[in-house]
C-alpha cells in the first residue's frame, strides 16, 4: 500500500501535473490570469515571486483548497479540477507546519495515514521518521522540538501515505538561516531519493536556485518565465525576471543613427538581444556584477573608464560600486574575488570591460 509508484523523470513524457489557463479573481482583484504550467514526473518545480504575485493561490488551487474561476488541472492523467482535497492524492507542508500540539511525533505522522492502524501504521511511522532523521523521537511533543525538527515531522506526515504529489508552501521561511540552508539540502536529497513530483512556493530566490529543477517566476498573477535556474539567471526573459533574480545592473542606452546600441557614447558589442523591442520605453542595458572585468586590456570589447565610488570587502569576494565616465548617475556594481583584487583598486579611475555574453537589452 505504501510503495510509491514513481517513475524516472522523462522530459519527453506526458507531464504528471498539467495546469491549464487557470484564472482566479477576488472581486475586482485578479490573483491569477490564465496561468499554465507543466511539471514532469519526479520533477522539483519552484513557484518564485514577491508577496502577492499569486504563487500561493496557485498552490492552493492545485491542492483543491481554493477554487479556480476558469482553467483545468490534470494530475497523473486524472482531471482533478473539481475534486475535493481528499481525493487529489497529494501531501502538503505549510509554512506553519500545522502540527497538532497535543499529539506526539508518532501520532502526528500517523495522522497522515488515515484509517491505517496497528502494526502497519507503526512500521510506516518508524520508516518515515528514519527517512527524515528523527528516529527515537516518537514519544516527544512538537513543543519539545526545534523548528527544523518540526519541519521534518510535517514532511514525514505529508509523505507517510506515499502521495504522488508533494506541495510545499514556504516550508522553511520560519527557520533561521543556518538551519534553513541545511534543510534545503536534506529536503532536496529526500525528494530525489523518492522521486516524488514536487511543487514548492517560495519568495527566496536562493532557495529556489539551490533546490529546483525548474523555476516558474511569477509576477502580478502571471508566469513571467519558466526554466532551469541557470536559464533564469543567465537569460532572463523579461526585465522583471532580470531584476528579481540575482543582482542587476541597469545602464541607460542610446541608439546611433544606424540603430546600433550605444553606451556612454561608445558602440556596444553584445551577444544577447541587442535588437530587443524597446518601443514602449527607453532602452536599458542589463548585466550581472560578475560580467564586469576590472583593469581591462586596450583591445577588450565594451571598454570604459570608470571611477571607484565604493568598495566593500565580503570575505572571499569584494563588491565595488563604479561610475562610468559619461554616466555619473548610473552606478555599476562589480564583484570580484578578493584575492585577485589589485592593491590600487582604490585609485580614482580604472579601465573596465563588460562581457559581451553577459549583456541584455530591455525597455
Amino acid at each position: 500500500m505504501f510503495q510509491p509508484t514513481f517513475h524516472p523523470n522523462q522530459s519527453n513524457a506526458r507531464p504528471f501535473l498539467s495546469v491549464r489557463q487557470v484564472t482566479r479573481r477576488f472581486g475586482a482583484f485578479t490573483a491569477l490570469e490564465g496561468v499554465s504550467l507543466d511539471v514532469a514526473q519526479g520533477e522539483f518545480v519552484c513557484l518564485l515571486g514577491p508577496s502577492g504575485c499569486g504563487k500561493t493561490t496557485l498552490l492552493r488551487i492545485i491542492a483543491g483548497l481554493e477554487a479556480q474561476d476558469a482553467g483545468s488541472i490534470v494530475a497523473g492523467g486524472r482531471d482533478i479540477s473539481s475534486l475535493p482535497p481528499g481525493e487529489r492524492d497529494y501531501g502538503i507542508v505549510f509554512q506553519s507546519y500545522a502540527l497538532f500540539p497535543n499529539l506526539t511525533v508518532a501520532q502526528n505522522v500517523a495522522y497522515g495515514l488515515g484509517d491505517v492502524r496497528g502494526s502497519r501504521a507503526r512500521e510506516r511511522v518508524s520508516e518515515m521518521l528514519a527517512l527524515v532523521g528523527l528516529s527515537g523521537s516518537e514519544a516527544r511533543y512538537p513543543s519539545q522540538l526545534s523548528g527544523g525538527q518540526q519541519q521534518r515531522v510535517a514532511l514525514a506526515r505529508a509523505l507517510a501515505p506515499a502521495p504522488s504529489l508533494l506541495l510545499l508552501d514556504e516550508p522553511m521561511s520560519a527557520l533561521d538561516a543556518q538551519v534553513r540552508e541545511h534543510l534545503r539540502i536534506e529536503l532536496r536529497r529526500l525528494q530525489r531519493k523518492l522521486n516524488v513530483t514536487t511543487v514548492m512556493v517560495t519568495h527566496d530566490q536562493d532557495e529556489a536556485m539551490a533546490m529546483a529543477d525548474r523555476i516558474a517566476v511569477m509576477s502580478n498573477g502571471r508566469i513571467e518565465q519558466t526554466g532551469t535556474p541557470a536559464d533564469i539567471y543567465a537569460q532572463p526573459a523579461t526585465a522583471f525576471v532580470a531584476g528579481f533574480v540575482g543582482q542587476a545592473n541597469w545602464l541607460p542606452l542610446s541608439r546611433s543613427a544606424e540603430g546600433m546600441p550605444m553606451l556612454a557614447g561608445k558602440a556596444l558589442s553584445i551577444d544577447g538581444n541587442a535588437d530587443a523591442d524597446v518601443a514602449n520605453g527607453a532602452p536599458r542595458l542589463f548585466c550581472r556584477p560578475e560580467a564586469v572585468t576590472l583593469h581591462a586590456a586596450e583591445d577588450a570589447p565594451n571598454r570604459h573608464l570608470a571611477r571607484v565610488v565604493e568598495h566593500i570587502y565580503l570575505g572571499s569576494r569584494t563588491r565595488l560600486t563604479l561610475a562610468i565616465d559619461g554616466l555619473p548617475d548610473a552606478p555599476l556594481v562589480a564583484e570580484v574575488p578578493s584575492h585577485a583584487l589589485r592593491a590600487d583598486v582604490g585609485d580614482s579611475k580604472l579601465w573596465i570591460a563588460l562581457a559581451r555574453d553577459g549583456l541584455r537589452v530591455y525597455a
